[in-house]
């Protein structure tokens, strides 16, 4: 069994950078950042397993956030998680420092969760999974909801069927449709960053976003009438 099968992620998470408030010391402080990341790149390229626990500490929460956006289950999200470290672990020697190891990362999560949904949709179980759990159901209109003392319960029972409806709609869309719309509404990525995660352009990107869009709106509609 080689070192790339047994390798296990580290559960400390390191301290966050400061913020700063000026544009100027703040573009000296990415410059650092991004030469301080390539640095532990090379080390961990080098066989530094400190280097790409470090790594790993700087991302894994974003990754794991987003498997668990994308699929919807907390248990298919923490497999796609661990997966995603894995290939990277296995295959850090092919990166050539061509994007961010960011953007590397969330490309290689991204594919999993992709082929994860076509597998699902392919068993005709994706509703059952996306659907599972109000919790998530809510969390589609985060952005909307009311927290004020007294807020309207039938505005939160609008809220809990628009959601639900939302959840539906999503479940019509092809899986790389779904990964698209999800990435640029729910994850707010940029068009060209989601393309080079998927792999394509992102003209290609923005049209499955436009194909998309109006898919979910149709059926909205057809909901709604």
């Amino acid at each position: 069994m080689s070192a790339a099968d047994t390798y296990r992620l580290p559960a400390a998470a390191l301290p966050t950078a400061r913020p700063l408030g000026k544009a100027g010391a703040q573009t000296l402080a990415d410059e650092a950042s991004r030469a301080a990341e390539a640095t532990l790149i090379r080390e961990a390229q080098a066989g530094s397993r400190a280097a790409f626990d470090a790594l790993v500490r700087q991302y894994d929460g974003a990754v794991l956030r987003l498997a668990l956006r994308l699929t919807g289950s907390e248990q298919d999200a923490q497999d796609i998680h661990q997966e995603a470290f894995l290939k990277a672990y296995r295959y850090l020697g092919n990166f050539r420092f061509e994007c961010s190891f960011y953007t590397w990362i969330y490309r290689i999560a991204t594919n999993l969760c992709l082929d994860h949904l076509r597998r699902r949709k392919s068993r005709r179980e994706e509703q059952a999974v996306v659907l599972d759990g109000h919790g998530e159901e809510l969390d589609l209109l985060g952005n909307v909801s009311d927290d004020r003392p007294g807020a309207n319960p039938a505005r939160e029972l609008e809220r809990k069927q628009l959601g639900e409806q939302i959840q539906e709609a999503l479940g019509q869309l092809t899986p790389r449709e779904r990964m698209v719309f999800e990435l640029k509404h729910y994850q707010g990525l940029k068009l060209r960053a989601i393309g080079e995660m998927l792999q394509t352009t992102e003209e290609t990107a923005k049209n499955t976003l436009f194909r998309a869009t109006r898919k979910l709106r149709a059926r909205l509609a057809e909901l709604h009438a």
